[in-house]
């Protein structure tokens, strides 16, 4: 299991960088967040994404104070509500609040919602919330191409990275070369493709002559392409297995191989029509 200092880290615009390798809470329940993200940090993350809609920043708030870790060694990501499109700035200050903290290392753009139109005015407020130091670096999650085109176009000013669903079988190589060319990094959410992918044979061949399992397979292939990757689990066996993906390397027919699993499948929604999660 490496140290926390041992995680590479990526530069994002600016004097930021963040661990490639974090931990998401995604459907953690808000009751269960400060216990499972305690023992992730604990293992050695010092990456926490989270979000408003997520509704449990306040159980990674209290995981990361009662870790007794300085704020610097933490890298908090939040993401604004999509019903918030228009009031950002109300919006950060109640995700700080939650998260007891004065400011966020990353702060997204959950969703475009495009049915809406509001995502260049979220931007330009993102922007402003920069400035003022409430958010060291600002980006966008689940933009497609066309949407990372209009705010930058609108802008002048281009995310610091794009949080995407990305997997072995939903591997958007458009997108990833539209981002290479304007110097965003990738940031895969869904990594593991909710272990749909972890069964395949191709996979488990790797894993087999590797002798890793099958996720550290996948999150190794993330690595290597260059990607920030967030598992989640609330499993603490698999929170340390994720840790276990930095001492060895996938040879280029592995790489060559794992490319052939691409069917464009999503396991979450489409970015172009998307509003917002059911309840």
């Amino acid at each position: 299991m490496p140290e926390a200092h041992t995680i590479p880290r990526i530069h994002l615009r600016g004097e930021v960088e963040i661990p490639q390798l974090g931990f998401g809470v995604f459907q953690v329940p808000p009751e269960s967040t400060a216990d499972v993200t305690t023992r992730a940090l604990l293992a050695g993350y010092r990456h926490i994404d989270t979000a408003a809609g997520y509704r449990n920043e306040a159980g990674v708030g209290q995981a990361v104070h009662a870790a007794g870790l300085s704020r610097d060694e933490v890298f908090i990501t939040t993401k604004l509500h999509n019903d918030d499109h228009l009031q950002a700035d109300k919006a950060l200050r109640h995700s700080l609040g939650q998260l007891e903290m004065e400011h966020v290392d990353l702060y997204l753009i959950h969703w475009p919602v495009p049915a809406h139109d509001h995502y260049v005015q979220a931007w330009q407020s993102l922007i402003e919330l920069q400035k003022q130091g409430l958010a060291r670096s600002i980006g966008v999650s689940n933009f497609n191409q066309p949407h990372l085109e209009r705010i930058i176009r609108e802008t002048g000013v281009t995310p610091a990275i794009n949080q995407v669903e990305l997997h072995p079988r939903l591997q958007q190589p458009g997108l990833r070369r539209e981002l290479a060319d304007l110097d965003v990094p990738l940031e895969a959410w869904s990594p593991l493709a909710k272990a749909q992918v972890l069964d395949d044979p191709v996979i488990t061949g790797i894993a087999a002559e590797r002798e890793r399992t099958p996720a550290q397979v996948v999150l190794r292939w993330h690595l290597q392409l260059g990607h920030v990757v967030i598992p989640k689990s609330v499993t603490q066996s698999r929170i340390e297995e994720n840790l276990g993906i930095f001492d060895f390397h996938l040879t280029d027919a592995d790489m060559e191989a794992i490319e052939t699993l691409d069917v464009g499948e999503r396991t979450g929604p489409d970015p172009d029509t998307f509003i917002r999660p059911p309840g």
